[in-house]
């Protein structure tokens, strides 16, 4: 081991041990990801400038002003800390996806575990039914070389029970139907030994549990109250919002909500005041409401805001800013993250001043906070040690 990894390793390591040990009994901790599909742009949202097209308006938080169509995010800024010095080498979106959701850059020799993977993996969930991990409003990264089990339970449109989640026949055909695949599993398996086949029969129990499990009523969010839901709004990103927020009170560890569109390659700022729309209530409320939870799953929970990258100062001839992965923004809040802001951009927003955060270091963050060391190895199938992150590095100053 180098000794630059030797000293990573250390520092993660003290740093997710710190974080373990402020909860007393199993880890309550779980992490929400607001993933802004498209790669939304730092200077229209988190960084505005003084002399760019998009006005500013002032927050609860001291000393930082964002984009004047997110004010009621502006009213819980206290709440979060924004990171405006991120910088990534990757502007292809299918790459800054991987890299967004894993802290490496794609390798043909290894599927890296995404975070929510990770998470699934290291935080046992308790035993509700529900899957440890779930993606709403579209995929997300799958599990690597962790496997199915600890992959995404995808739901494109949240708000109500997933199709096919309850039983179409009684208890006891679906019984006689399990034991009859059992029995045929049973003698297959002992012929062909193989990881897929434990793996496939240990889904099928996992279905069987969900699909029994009276948390399910956690998709539902007609049992909230009109006004708790309008507070979220009445849009497809705000009901899965909310649903977010109701699986992890109910024991899920990751819930990945997308909200897509960020793509903003033409008309960027009619477009971009559209996405704010949907954004800024159902981003006020999930903070909100993660912030006054004192007990349970959700008073652990962190939040993490980001896109693959930001994008150009240069307005194009589209009315469009391009990608622009040299400097970007990302938002923390909820359980240990320390109110603030992380980093700067020059005037016009197109580089980094002074240090830049890596989405390595990002991640790193976000899996210290949970108590999971960013640097622990596991042993990929080419028998490769592959660290969680990337060599990341916690950011001190986004931990309380």
């Amino acid at each position: 081991m180098r000794r630059r990894e030797f000293l990573l390793s250390t520092l993660a390591g003290a740093l997710a041990a710190q974080s373990a040990r402020a909860w007393e009994g199993p880890l309550p901790a779980s992490v929400i990801v607001l993933w802004m599909n498209g790669g939304p742009s730092h200077l229209d949202t988190w960084d505005p400038k003084a002399k760019g097209p998009t006005k500013a308006r002032r927050t609860r938080l001291a000393g930082l002003d964002i984009a004047e169509d997110m004010p009621l995010i502006a009213d819980v800024a206290d709440r979060l800390c924004v990171v405006r010095s991120l910088s990534s080498k990757e502007g292809n979106h299918q790459r800054a996806q991987y890299v967004g959701r894993t802290s490496y850059s794609p390798n043909p020799t290894v599927e890296h575990p995404s975070l929510g993977a990770w998470v699934a993996k290291r935080l046992t969930a308790p035993d509700s039914g529900l899957p440890p991990f779930v993606s709403l409003g579209g995929p997300s990264l799958g599990a690597g070389f962790l496997g199915a089990q600890y992959g995404p339970f995808v739901i494109g449109k949240a708000g109500a029970l997933p199709d096919g989640a309850r039983p179409t026949v009684s208890d006891a055909r679906l019984a006689r139907r399990l034991g009859l695949l059992g029995s045929l599993e049973d003698g297959f398996s002992q012929e062909i030994v193989t990881p897929l086949i434990t793996e496939r029969r240990a889904l099928y129990e996992s279905a069987r549990r969900f699909m029994a499990s009276d948390a399910l009523a956690a998709f539902d969010v007609s049992a909230e109250s009109a006004a708790t839901r309008a507070r979220y709004g009445a849009t497809d990103f705000g009901t899965a919002c909310l649903t977010a927020r109701r699986l992890v009170e109910r024991g899920v560890r990751v819930v990945e909500v997308m909200l897509d569109g960020w793509d903003t390659h033409e008309d960027n700022f009619t477009r971009v005041k559209k996405q704010l729309a949907i954004l800024d209530p159902a981003m006020a409320a999930l903070v909100t409401d993660v912030s006054q939870a004192k007990t349970g799953m959700l008073s652990g929970t962190v939040i993490l805001w980001l896109g693959e990258f930001g994008r150009t100062p240069r307005i194009n001839g589209r009315d469009g800013r391009d990608h622009h992965p040299k400097a970007f923004s990302a938002v923390l809040s909820g359980a240990g993250v320390a109110p603030g802001i992380v980093g700067a951009t020059d005037a016009e927003g197109a580089n980094v001043v002074g240090k830049s955060v890596s989405v390595a270091d990002l991640l790193a963050t976000v899996y210290t906070l949970v108590g999971i060391s960013p640097s622990q190895e596991f042993e990929s199938p080419s028998r490769r040690p592959i660290a969680i992150t990337d060599l990341g590095v916690p950011i001190a100053a986004a931990r309380r």
